[in-house]
């Protein structure tokens, strides 16, 4: 089935919260700006699959911390609440925005102080806003990680399906007639605390859940619970990437460079969703080519190796060799539109730069410092955190020393400026990384003409061996015969 690929702007993102109340909408304005400023590219997949009525169950891996919840808040085109850990209603502020989101707990027993009984709450809930024809989501995996593939899957989610489904309510009755169904929602990103890095969001397939009948206690039979369970972990597979070890995944990664492809300028592909769809590709060739010749996958990663080597010597990326690719009039016009870009807006460039140069310094390293959150891994989230409240703060000294010199409208109007000379530094500072790998190739073609044809057609021999692995991976490894073993 085809796939629809949208990038999704900023715009789009606070429009998605109208209708709620002023502090749900100003709160939901300020995370779409904060994720929108953070990741250069925010993409959405298939997200007309999502229907528009009815109650649904959204589940999705957990790769990212807080900013998984958030980055779906932000771009969901329905209204939906949060399960989330409980110890996150410690923090009053916190709190404050979990009641706000209608975000609901949940007690897990890893968690401290943990009072496992009180999900049972949680759970009427649950029920009730799925009967009310509302939308939950969950994150199945039960906590944030750094592992390369789905970690084992629990059974909160096919529970509260099944609940919903099978249980009377005296209110509102049970879903039997109007049904409930499960959307499965894949998070990738290119780096998880890099700043300016990419975001995919990935719908899955959408099923239906059966109602059932419930054991003498209410509750679902745990045959029903597994098999729906293991239902929603084949559905985050599809829409997810996963690999056996960090080495898989870094030999992966490296395999799946070679195929990049420019696409507006160097640092984008065609699309994430193409890549993404590469990777799994080549996830699920190199595990069969392991399996059935190991040797033929040593000698393959040992070429890529190779090639990684002698990249690094020149000088240059492999995504560089796709100048090439363009014609000289391309090449040329993007290198004076841009050059005309830095230069005009340079003024404003400079003086982003030093203004927001504090701000950027320690959210980066708060978020270093800060890489867990009880036993979860927060990712990017105290990067994004921190920079919430040292971006405006930047702003607010800078208007408070202009005010104490001049007055107070100058104070007013060098908000905006402010924040308008630092997205012009951001984009000024993106522009020069661009024009630095471009510049690089062309110099180098120019001054080494024979490596750099040396280099693209190693690359594509190489293109051409990982590509023919669909057959390589089907090789059967002959079982020893009755003769041989007697």
């Amino acid at each position: 089935m085809p796939e629809s690929v949208k990038t999704i702007r900023l715009w789009q993102m606070v429009y998605l919260g109208k209708g709620a109340s002023i502090v749900r909408q100003v709160i939901h304005a300020i995370i779409s700006i904060a994720l929108r400023l953070f990741f250069r590219r925010i993409e959405v997949v298939n997200v007309e699959r999502v229907p528009q009525e009815g109650p649904l169950l959204f589940v999705l891996n957990h790769p990212n911390g807080l900013v998984d919840p958030a980055l779906v808040f932000v771009s969901m085109p329905r209204r939906v609440s949060f399960l989330a850990k409980s110890t996150l209603y410690d923090n009053p502020l916190g709190a404050f925005l979990l009641r706000t989101f209608e975000i609901l707990p949940v007690y897990r027993r890893i968690d401290p102080d943990a009072r496992s009984e009180s999900n049972a709450v949680t759970f009427d809930n649950c029920f009730e806003l799925l009967r009310r024809g509302r939308c939950i989501a969950i994150f199945p995996e039960g906590i944030s990680h750094d592992q390369p593939q789905l970690q084992k899957i629990k059974t909160g989610a096919a529970r509260i399906a099944l609940g919903a489904v099978s249980h009377p309510s005296e209110s509102t009755g049970s879903l039997r007639e109007t049904g409930l169904k499960i959307v499965p929602v894949g998070l990738y990103y290119t780096s998880k605390t890099s700043f300016r890095s990419e975001a995919l969001i990935r719908y899955g397939e959408i099923f239906d859940v059966e109602p059932i009948e419930l054991d003498a206690n209410g509750e679902p039979p745990r045959e029903a619970v597994a098999l729906l369970t293991a239902k929603i972990e084949t559905s985050l597979r599809s829409v997810t990437l996963n690999l056996e070890t960090e080495t898989e995944l870094d030999a992966v990664l490296k395999a799946e460079a070679l195929f990049s492809s420019v696409f507006e300028n160097l640092i984008f592909k065609q699309t994430l969703t193409q890549t993404v769809r590469r990777l799994q590709d080549l996830a699920a060739k190199y595990a069969l080519l392991e399996k059935n010749d190991p040797q033929k996958m040593l000698e393959l990663n040992a070429k890529i190796t190779r090639y990684e080597t002698d990249l690094k010597a020149s000088g240059i990326t492999s995504e560089s060799l796709s100048v090439l690719q363009h014609p000289t009039w391309y090449v040329f016009r993007y290198l004076v539109l841009r050059v005309i870009f830095l230069i005009v807006f340079s003024p404003l460039a400079i003086v982003g730069a030093i203004i927001h140069s504090p701000a950027y310094f320690f959210s980066n390293l708060l978020g270093r410092i800060f890489r867990t959150h009880d036993t979860d891994v927060a990712g990017s989230s105290s990067a994004i955190i921190a920079s919430l409240g040292l971006m405006p703060l930047t702003w607010l000294i800078v208007s408070s020393v202009l005010w104490y010199y001049f007055d107070w409208q100058i104070a007013l109007i060098s908000v905006p400026v402010t924040i308008l000379c630092g997205y012009v530094a951001l984009r000024s500072s993106e522009t020069l990384i661009d024009m630095r790998v471009w510049l690089k190739s062309v110099w180098l073609l120019f001054r080494q003409r024979a490596l750099f044809f040396r280099l693209l057609v190693q690359r594509q021999s190489l293109q051409k061996e990982i590509g023919s692995l669909s057959k390589a991976s089907q090789i059967i490894v002959p079982l020893p015969t009755a003769s041989r073993n007697s």
